[in-house]
């Protein structure tokens, strides 16, 4: 029988509205993706707006997701929650109805918005709400576990909408979503906050303007070219702008972001480790879905499909991730969680341009189930934030997970690229010349997630000077040791 301690129905509440949050969040981040030939077809999009329609909710989700989590600290969580719903939802149903294309990116722009305020917020909330590191752990885990599904269940929910329906009810869905979540937010979740020590303006508005320049940077720079001047200018910006944020944190009385966090070696190994673990499953999860789709042929309902699996054990695996690194220690579990999911991913490069549904499953298999366990990593790092900065810790969380992913198609986008224009030299056909890329993508995105492994490792590990390695049937999910 477990011996752990069960939720109150208030918590069990509190919980369900953040994750319906997060969710509703996530599915956006990819559920536009299978519906852009509708949405060009019917807007009469050119290939720069067709871009901008995905580019603009990421731009803004980004980039004001640091100011989204100090915001709720300093606020309230609760408010933020509820005014980030009403403004995702608002701009949803906007969406849904657009019939320009103006209107469209606009609205999703304020999607992202309202994203940035929804998903630092969740997290906070959460350690707000468990106080005690166990139930903590375990909500942090189904947090993730729905997190999970939302990511497979765009593309699905995507291509049936899309194909069955029309491409205004991806957007459509938020809005009953979202008004649910909002009367659950009201009913069971508090509204905390950190003491009134002042806003750090100078930060806040230094965090945005690098992040907005960063981000825009990565989404352009290959259409437009890594080296035309809006591109350079853009990441001189975010070079500048974080070496001006770095110093007016140092200098501030109530700092928006604690730098010494930094010198704790699990809060700075365990953001890296994240960061790894987004470059590759993130990076190489686009261009995955090209390869089912364009190599195989599969329809984009079938494709949805073939993600499914992969989703539900992921969302398995991590509810179960607490308990098992309760059971084997955080550093074993997380370590062996990213090293599976790097086999995982790197084993599609096996595959080929005749592989079936079935064929695809053990490799999406094994990443779905190594990445569902590496949500522990997540309520390791969270659990080194201050309690009066939870929402800035999460934001700074999220927005390096975000930062990570679009990296990680940057690079891998180009590895392929330059791999695929090679074998089109050599005579190969335009479908083998993208499978060869795609095979050399997938074993550097698996190399950079286990890579991830070793790093969770050296982070997490107990130093038996302070805290016995596994020193009974079950060892501390998070440790206290400082670096």
């Amino acid at each position: 029988m477990s011996d752990r301690p069960s939720m109150t129905r208030r918590q069990r509440g509190a919980l369900m509205a953040v994750s319906l949050a997060t969710f509703m969040t996530y599915l956006d981040n990819n559920i536009v993706n299978v519906a852009i030939p509708d949405i060009q077809r019917e807007l009469h999009l050119s290939t720069a707006g067709l871009e901008w329609v995905v580019s603009a909710y990421i731009l803004t989700f980004s980039a004001l997701m640091l100011m989204g989590g100090r915001l709720a600290d300093l606020l309230g969580r609760q408010r933020m929650l509820l005014a980030g719903l009403l403004v995702f939802a608002t701009s949803s149903l906007v969406a849904g109805l657009a019939g320009t294309a103006g209107v469209l990116i606009g609205a999703r722009a304020a999607q992202g918005v309202g994203a940035a305020m929804i998903t630092p917020t969740t997290l906070a909330i959460i350690s707000a709400t468990f106080t005690d590191t166990r139930k903590r752990n375990a909500a942090i885990a189904v947090w993730g576990s729905v997190g999970a599904l939302a990511v497979a269940a765009g593309p699905l929910l995507g291509g049936v909408l899309a194909q069955y329906v029309s491409w205004g009810w991806i957007f459509f869905v938020n809005v009953p979503i979202g008004v649910i979540t909002a009367a659950l937010v009201i009913s069971s979740v508090d509204d905390s906050r950190a003491p009134a020590d002042g806003l750090d303006l100078p930060g806040l508005s230094l965090s945005v303007v690098g992040l907005t320049a960063l981000t825009f940077a990565l989404i352009q720079g290959h259409d437009r070219g890594w080296a035309s001047w809006p591109i350079l200018t853009a990441f001189a910006i975010a070079a500048i702008c974080t070496a001006l944020f770095i110093a007016v944190e140092r200098r501030s009385a109530a700092p928006m972001v604690d730098l010494s966090l930094f010198g704790s070696r699990i809060f700075t190994g365990g953001l890296v480790a994240l960061m790894l673990f987004a470059f590759g499953l993130f990076g190489i999860y686009f261009f995955t879905s090209l390869y089912i789709q364009g190599v195989l042929g599969f329809s984009p309902t079938k494709a949805g499909l073939a993600f499914l699996p992969m989703a539900l054990c992921m969302a398995v695996a991590a509810a179960l991730s607490d308990r098992i690194a309760e059971r084997f220690g955080a550093h074993r579990a997380v370590s062996a969680a990213f090293v599976l999911m790097g086999a995982g991913i790197a084993s599609v490069f096996l595959l080929g341009a005749h592989t079936g549904f079935a064929g695809l499953m053990p490799s999406l298999l094994v990443t779905g189930i190594g990445g569902g366990l590496t949500i522990t990593l997540t309520a390791t790092v969270l659990a080194q934030m201050p309690a009066e900065r939870a929402g800035v810790g999460s934001g700074l969380f999220n927005a390096s997970r975000e930062v990570a992913a679009l990296l990680g198609i940057t690079v891998l986008g180009a590895d392929l690229t330059a791999r695929q224009q090679s074998s089109l030299h050599l005579g190969s056909l335009p479908s083998q010349a993208f499978l060869d890329g795609f095979r050399l993508a997938v074993l550097i995105a698996g190399a950079m997630v286990a890579a991830g492994g070793v790093v969770s490792w050296v982070a997490l590990r107990p130093r038996s000077s302070v805290v016995a390695d596994t020193a009974g049937p079950n060892p501390p999910l998070v440790t206290s040791v400082s670096a």
